[in-house]
């Protein structure tokens, strides 16, 4: 079998479908070229030091203590990311944090203590990141969401506590379809995986030449841990955000514009 690999001319060329995008965003006035060309230069930054930190982590001879260094730095960096996206939400890096704790905490320990994996910094860094890595796009349409949620209903709120409701029932129906509606991209992407598109997971070991069912049975396991981790991150996100607008004497603070 022939070994599967990207030169650097391949990078180039695949360059190609961005300049198609920035011609598209030019010819329709979307006004998105720079945010194109900055996220494309930072991807390729990111992957290239990411790569050869990798390539030093993953060696036989390098402890696993960097793996999990590696892992621990995985959370306050999405946290960071996830509150630069939405500025609105008071404590989004603490509360964001906690969830990537609690969440990634649960699948490694789903996958590790059982032995789904062997704990190995070859599964253990690339894992962790797309538990997290897909956690954060749940927790930033979670807390957009939120925001405008409770900026849209703040009459309803502010009725519902004059009338001697707590603070958390006062936001109940908001907070169950914030995390509903943020859940919903993720559970799409679980009930359509293998018929409409493959995933990176299954994607890359049948391109490194594992046989393909148990590539598929590899993704279905990655799939659920970041599922469970995603909810349960989303699910502290918006529990605890919620009660950032709403004061211990059962005032309703809304967002600010």
């Amino acid at each position: 079998m022939q070994e599967v690999t990207v030169e650097w001319w391949g990078l180039v060329a695949s360059l190609t479908m961005v300049f198609i995008t920035v011609g598209i965003s030019l010819f329709l006035r979307l006004r998105l070229e720079r945010d194109l060309m900055i996220a494309t230069g930072r991807s390729i930054g990111q992957l290239v030091i990411a790569g050869w930190a990798l390539t030093l982590i993953l060696k036989d001879e390098t402890p696993i203590i960097w793996a999990w260094l590696w892992v621990a730095a995985m959370i306050p960096f999405a946290a960071i990311s996830a509150s630069k996206r939405e500025q609105r939400l008071p404590g989004l890096v603490w509360t964001t944090a906690s969830g990537y704790l609690l969440g990634l905490g649960i699948s490694l320990s789903v996958l590790f203590a059982l032995q789904i994996l062997p704990l190995e910094s070859r599964v253990l860094v690339p894992i962790a990141g797309m538990i997290v890595g897909n956690s954060l796009r749940v927790v930033v349409v979670a807390a957009t969401r939120l925001v405008d949620a409770i900026r849209d209903s703040q009459l309803e709120i502010e009725a519902m506590l004059s009338l001697g409701f707590t603070r958390y029932k006062a936001v109940k129906r908001i907070v169950s379809e914030t995390l509903k509606l943020s859940l919903i991209p993720q559970i799409e992407t679980t009930r359509t995986v293998g018929i409409i598109f493959l995933p990176g997971i299954l994607t890359g070991l049948i391109l490194a030449g594992v046989d393909p069912l148990e590539a598929a049975l590899m993704q279905a396991v990655i799939l659920f841990l970041i599922l469970g981790s995603a909810a349960i991150t989303g699910l502290i996100v918006v529990l605890f955000g919620a009660q950032k607008f709403l004061t211990t004497d059962h005032r309703l603070e809304p967002p600010k514009l």
